[in-house]
């Protein structure tokens, strides 16, 4: 009888070949990132809109909201945006307004619906409050530093950048579903995400940031060409290339609050998120990946949550 233990070698070894050089490319893709993270922001910045759409009062949500409105930057304007008036959401705003009067926050509350994806509605509602030529879209769940607009906002003073984003650090709450969709973000997708940005792919568009200019908003037909889509963020991504911008990946990492404290909310939110196009292994391995789309066809927002990505 011939033994079958020497292939069953050569493939482990094989494998863990494979396994060691892929985590070898990770960990040079983070030491390029973070060397990128001491480039000097310029002094001169544009004014900023930030443009924040909530639904409900998530863990941690004042201190998340907070840490926008304590920029270290000469002149910013924060649009809250809610659907309903009863929101618990607003309650943290209205505090976050008698604290910090002298930081130019508006809030619109607003149920009209203008597609399927519920967050791009409110981001349509709220566009109008906006006062800056600059735009900075974040999630409700992002913390951020004193220095983050500054860190987003500086690439796009190249008139060839059309979108800047953010990678970001997942934190999760004290419930075990949370800390597994944590580990998920920051053990495999941040730093797949870095590979793929190493090796010169300019796709990734994440939802946590998303600055740009309203001029290229508007050139892609604004924020209703992406309200039917369930990966909003990527989509916008796709139109601003189309215009022959560069996506810029921003050397700031925000963190994002991780909130799943079942199984059933964790299974369904990482459903959804493989539900989106399969963006870096599209790029590193297009070949195995031929038969997914390029973009989440319309209608496929059943399941999005209103605000969060």
């Amino acid at each position: 009888m011939v033994s079958i233990q020497p292939l069953g070698d050569v493939v482990g070894f094989a494998s863990l070949v494979v396994a060691a050089g892929y985590a070898v490319l990770a960990l040079v893709a983070v030491v390029v990132w973070r060397i990128r993270r001491t480039a000097r922001t310029p002094s001169k910045l544009p004014p900023v809109t930030v443009l924040k759409p909530l639904c409900g009062a998530e863990p941690g949500l004042y201190e998340n909201l907070r840490s926008f409105c304590a920029q270290d930057y000469p002149e910013y304007q924060i649009v809250f945006g809610v659907r309903d008036p009863a929101d618990p959401a607003l309650r943290v705003v209205e505090r976050l307004i008698a604290e910090l009067p002298s930081v130019a926050i508006d809030v619109v509350i607003d149920s009209r619906q203008h597609g399927n994806n519920r967050k791009i509605s409110s981001l349509v509602n709220m566009l109008s409050r906006a006062r800056h030529e600059v735009l900075a879209i974040a999630d409700s769940d992002a913390f951020v530093g004193r220095d983050y607009l500054r860190a987003v906002t500086a690439s796009l003073l190249d008139p060839k950048v059309g979108l800047v984003t953010c990678i970001y650090h997942g934190v999760p709450t004290l419930q075990l579903w949370s800390r597994l969709g944590a580990m998920y973000v920051n053990e495999w997708y941040m730093p797949s995400v870095l590979l793929a940005w190493l090796f010169g792919h300019e796709s990734y568009v994440s939802g946590q940031t998303m600055c740009l200019r309203r001029s290229t908003l508007q050139a892609i037909g604004g924020l209703r060409a992406i309200a039917d889509h369930l990966a909003d963020d990527y989509r916008l991504g796709e139109l601003v290339r189309g215009l022959g911008l560069r996506i810029a990946l921003s050397p700031y990492l925000l963190k994002a609050e991780h909130h799943e404290p079942t199984l059933d909310l964790l299974t369904r939110h990482e459903l959804r998120w493989m539900r989106q196009p399969p963006i870096m292994n599209k790029h590193l391995a297009p070949p195995s990946f031929a038969g997914f789309p390029s973009a989440t066809p319309k209608n496929a927002s059943t399941c999005l949550p209103v605000c969060r990505m």
